[in-house]
């Protein structure tokens, strides 16, 4: 009777990658796992739940074969059946949650990682992120990401004269400065949500918050200077020529 009390993890399987599947149809998996990752989560998951179905169905012709040999072998063995059969609590209860989950996370919209995050995994150091310069001088098309990468490597404000900054993400308070400066920020998913580190830069924008809130979606224009500011330890701010209110993107991560 092994088969039939393996039901609920064959179940829960189905559960959770109807679950998977839903979401890389709608396009939120990449609100979970990097793009590059949807196609082979997509693939394993049908996977398993063609293993899951087979399961399943041999589980069904197992306690055929088990009944008959029950009913062969007398009364005793067909007493012990029913028993056998009954999942346990903690099987019950393992199901009850896990499709609880899976339901969440089709039902309700998926949390995108916001500043309160960004400050626990260490906004203060968002400029000193591992992403390479690029070199191709279309700083137009600069992302908080190469903004931030920049800074990490240069900060003497002669490098950034006549340089036009234009840059979209959330609005993160500064840990040292949070009423005169905040960090237009992002995430960087490397693999999944669950290593994303946050990039950010520096915007000396004095009574911010009379106008902003944490976490609101921005794009900014404007250029760099040296930090107006003393209490910041950026020594290099973006001060904004253009500060907009946009809705959060459909992708809000950067790769």
């Amino acid at each position: 009777m092994r088969s039939r009390r393996n039901w609920p993890g064959l179940a829960l399987t189905l559960v959770i990658g109807t679950a998977t599947l839903w979401l890389a149809a709608t396009g939120q998996l990449v609100l979970y796992i990097h793009p590059r990752y949807v196609v082979f989560t997509v693939v394993m998951t049908l996977c398993g739940m063609g293993l899951a179905l087979v399961a399943l169905a041999r589980s069904g012709d197992s306690d055929e074969q088990d009944e008959h040999a029950a009913a062969d072998g007398g009364g005793a063995g067909a007493a012990d059946l029913p028993r056998s059969r009954r999942p346990s609590p903690v099987a019950l209860g393992a199901a009850l949650v896990v499709t609880l989950v899976a339901v969440a996370l089709v039902v309700l919209p998926p949390a995108v990682l916001s500043s309160a995050t960004a400050s626990t995994r260490g906004l203060g150091a968002a400029v000193t992120t591992t992403g390479s310069v690029r070199t191709d001088g279309a700083t137009t098309k600069y992302t908080v990401l190469d903004w931030a990468s920049k800074l990490r490597a240069s900060t003497d404000i002669g490098s950034y004269e006549n340089e036009s900054v234009d840059v979209t993400g959330f609005v993160s308070p500064s840990p040292d400065d949070p009423d005169d400066t905040f960090y237009v920020t992002r995430f960087v998913i490397t693999c999944c949500a669950v290593d994303a580190q946050p990039v950010g830069v520096p915007v000396y924008a004095p009574a911010w918050k009379d106008s902003l809130e944490a976490n609101q979606w921005v794009r900014i224009q404007g250029a760099f200077a040296t930090n107006p500011s003393a209490a910041s330890s950026a020594t290099i701010a973006l001060v904004p020529r253009a500060v907009s209110k946009i809705d959060q993107p459909h992708d809000p991560y950067l790769y």
